[in-house]
């Protein structure tokens, strides 16, 4: 019963659709950069593949999974973000500058929150 109640709690329910929204955001921004730009994939070369499936790729896959899995879809999404900067800048020895990747990939940090939070209520209501 508690556990209902809390889960039907205002700000657990705008987080969730802060993130959701922000997802839609982010996904939208980053698909409109590739169309805009114009995507050439016979110019790519192998290391602009490996950052490519890691960033564009592994977080628009996690952020739709999180639409259903929060912890995973997060963990999907943060996890192809760090292997993005692992790879591509301290590997391939690329400068990466700026917050823009972070900033695409917030809404995976809403999402962690959420699932972090929704667990722990969920534990609390067990006990």
């Amino acid at each position: 019963m508690r556990a209902q109640r809390i889960e039907s709690n205002m700000a657990m329910r705008g987080l969730l659709w802060f993130a959701r929204v922000g997802s839609l955001i982010s996904v939208g921004l980053i698909v409109s950069l590739f169309i805009g730009e114009g995507f050439y994939p016979s110019r790519v070369a192998l290391q602009e593949w490996i950052a490519l499936l890691l960033f564009p790729v592994g977080v628009v896959v996690g952020m739709i999974v999180a639409w259903w899995r929060e912890g995973t879809g997060a963990t999907v999404s943060l996890a192809s973000l760090a292997a993005f900067y692992f790879v591509y800048g301290f590997i391939f020895r690329n400068h990466i500058g700026g917050w823009a990747f972070i900033a695409f990939t917030s809404p995976g940090f809403l999402f962690l929150m959420h699932w972090l939070l929704l667990r722990g209520v969920r534990k609390e209501a067990l006990r």
